[in-house]
């Protein structure tokens, strides 16, 4: 009895559902039906009266047959033509430029169709034949009323929208910056009419601006007039609409509405802006990101997609911060296949749905899969033989690798020989291992391995006819573990923000910038390179912490303190690009230097590489150390004393680096 009663409201909620459907597509239809009257009519009525103005609104007899003649010849082709271009399936209510630009050279090429009629006058009827200046009154006025009815349709929708929310209860504020991005901004927030944002103001340093009226707001003044704007208009706050500011800009800006003070807000940075991210929905509060990486990277985008064009690129470590962006990269690029490699089921499970999720149609295939497990690269070499392959998976905490020597000899070592070998036995076109600039005069157990990463890789391109490059950065903004999401927490818990040392710099990239560049640099490298990018001015870490306090509304060392707690094992006060040894050089890219450094010879890369798996057996940490010692001139790794297990033989040659010769 329960199964039928079950059953019974079953049919009944499909019923429901089915009607509903059906109402709301007989709805679609009439309105349809509707707006194609509308249509219609404007163009019969742009017709006509074109008729009537050419004859001062008193049409002769012979004229009025012809108008009747050519009336339902000339519609009907303007009615297919507007089909053919696609103009019946905009949307009335989110008309654009771009929708009038359609309509436009829609009418033109009808217009064309009709002076080209003109010249079968001797097969045609003469009433069929149009003057001249009726066609181009006509065209003008049909484009007229098919736009107009679009645009009061469009007015009608936001004037609906903007009278469900009461405008008392919007916070006024100023845009700072009234170029393209600001224009943008300000027109959606006028679009929307559920936004609590009151657009009083611009402010712009660009005098030419000065007075000038943007969509209904004027630029009152620049940024200095800020402090008694606010207090004339009485913000609520300030929104920065600033695409393509420079840090210095930003610093003022931030530093000007700190002392007023008021609370500063900003929109998607220029990489966002170019992948249409561009809503009131992400305008955001801002951040320490935009003061350290704001300046825009110019790419050159023929010499990457001829790189990447019908490619099979594989990502390593496809679930790690650099990795996945990566990924996030190459989807919106022509590559023919994405082939995601990750040891970590959750990451790979997390970077594939997002991927699925916003590119339903891309051929995107994830691999659960060890670098360093030779069997099963193999195999997955073999199935998809990769054209283009992004190494990305290392370990790359430096104190954690302090005292996991063997796990990052391993990974970063062995793993990257693992792949780059099938690379090259695989014929792949180029392998682009992701170095770090802790790679150079390394103190550290991750930098030393990832140094001699960047030797192996320089060997195989000896002896592939792959191109293995390395490109070198340094800290990401934003990575996994890295130090502004440290501070953050520290400051969500109330302190204190730890700082290892008072005057220890580093160098920060946006993650979109650093695989940007990266891809960059896959497209340019020749082989054989280590590839370095220019990430401007070092950056003190105790400035960080302390602007990363001010922008959570706090107050350095009275609410929330500072703690210095001394550096640690293997950190360096300060990063730096290049060796002594090493000379920098300028590529067809800016942002993009090579350095010039002799390779290992051969067969000490070989003495290396061969003595690694048995160190990573005996996970000797004193024989770790010394290996990797013996190995670079250039690095300083503390030998920690202690007791040691069975210590293998291992006779490493050292051998001075001297600047590659041009």
């Amino acid at each position: 009895m329960k199964k039928r009663i079950k059953e019974m409201l079953l049919v009944d909620s499909l019923k429901s559902a089915r009607l509903k459907n059906l109402r709301l597509q007989r709805h679609n239809l009439t309105f349809r039906v509707f707006q194609s009257s509308v249509e219609i009519a404007c163009l019969l009525g742009a017709f006509i009266l074109a008729y009537l103005l050419r004859f001062d609104f008193s049409i002769p007899y012979e004229e009025q047959v012809n108008l009747l003649v050519q009336l339902p010849f000339v519609v009907t082709l303007q009615i297919i033509a507007l089909r053919v271009f696609g103009a019946h399936r905009f949307i009335w209510r989110y008309t654009s430029t771009r929708d009038a630009a359609t309509i436009a050279k829609t009418l033109v090429g009808v217009l064309m169709l009709l002076f080209a009629a003109r010249s079968l006058y001797l097969v045609l009827p003469a009433t069929v034949i149009v003057p001249i200046s009726i066609s181009i009154l006509d065209s003008v006025l049909a484009f007229i009323g098919v736009l107009g009815v679009r645009m009061i349709r469009r007015e009608m929708y936001e004037r609906s929208n903007r009278m469900t929310a009461d405008k008392s209860l919007k916070k006024p504020v100023i845009l700072v910056g009234a170029g393209q991005a600001g224009v943008l901004t300000l027109a959606e927030i006028k679009r929307r009419g559920d936004i609590d944002i009151d657009v009083r103001a611009f402010v712009d340093d660009d005098e030419a601006k000065l007075g000038a009226v943007i969509n209904g707001v004027k630029v009152k003044g620049n940024v200095n007039n800020l402090p008694e704007l606010v207090k004339k208009l009485g913000a609520d706050h300030v929104i920065i609409t600033i695409a393509q500011g420079s840090r210095e800009q930003f610093q003022k800006i931030l530093k000007i509405c700190q002392e007023i003070p008021i609370k500063v807000r900003t929109i998607p940075g220029l990489y966002e802006l170019l992948q249409g991210n561009v809503t009131v929905s992400r305008i955001r509060d801002i951040e320490v990101e935009d003061l350290l990486g704001r300046e825009p990277v110019e790419l050159d985008h023929n010499s990457i997609n001829k790189f990447l064009k019908n490619k099979v690129a594989m990502v390593t470590g496809a679930g790690g911060s650099i990795g996945s962006e990566l990924v996030r990269q190459l989807v919106n690029s022509k590559t023919k296949q994405l082939v995601l490699v990750e040891r970590s089921e959750y990451a790979l499970f997390q970077i594939q749905q997002e991927i699925l999720e916003k590119f339903p149609d891309a051929d995107v295939t994830a691999v659960i899969a060890d670098i360093c497990d030779l069997e099963r690269m193999e195999n997955v070499f073999f199935q998809f033989r990769p054209n283009v392959v992004f190494h990305a998976a290392a370990h790359k905490h430096v104190p954690l690798m302090e005292t996991n020597s063997s796990e990052a000899l391993k990974n970063n070592v062995l793993g990257t020989k693992v792949v780059g070998d099938l690379a090259g036995q695989y014929a792949a076109d180029a392998f682009v291992l992701i170095s770090t600039d802790k790679a150079v005069s390394p103190t550290s157990i991750m930098g030393a391995t990832k140094r001699v990463a960047e030797l192996v890789i320089q060997d195989l391109d000896r002896e592939y006819d792959t191109r293995f490059l390395a490109v070198r950065f340094g800290n990401v903004i934003g990575s996994n573990g890295s130090v502004i999401p440290t501070f953050r927490e520290q400051i969500r818990r109330g302190g204190p923000v730890t700082v290892t040392h008072p005057d220890m710099t580093r160098y920060f990239m946006t993650i979109p910038e650093a695989t940007q560049l990266v891809l960059q640099a896959g497209a340019i490298g020749k082989g054989g390179e280590i590839l370095i990018l220019d990430m401007g001015e070092p950056v003190k870490i105790l400035d960080l912490a302390r602007q990363t306090i001010k922008l959570s509304g706090l107050r350095p060392n009275v609410d929330i303190h500072i703690k210095f707690t001394g550096m640690r094992p293997g950190e360096k006060l300060s990063e730096i690009l290049e060796s002594k040894d090493e000379k920098l050089e300028k590529t067809a890219h800016p942002k993009i230097f090579v350095s010039r450094i002799a390779p290992y010879p051969a067969s000490l890369v070989q003495e290396m590489t061969n003595s690694i798996p048995e160190l990573c057996r005996t996970e000797n940490e004193v024989s770790i150390r010394e290996f990797l010692a013996a190995s670079l001139p250039e690095a300083t790794i503390a030998i920690k004393p202690g007791k040691t297990k069975k210590k293998p033989d291992i006779v490493i040659q050292r051998f001075e680096t001297k600047s590659a010769a041009m």
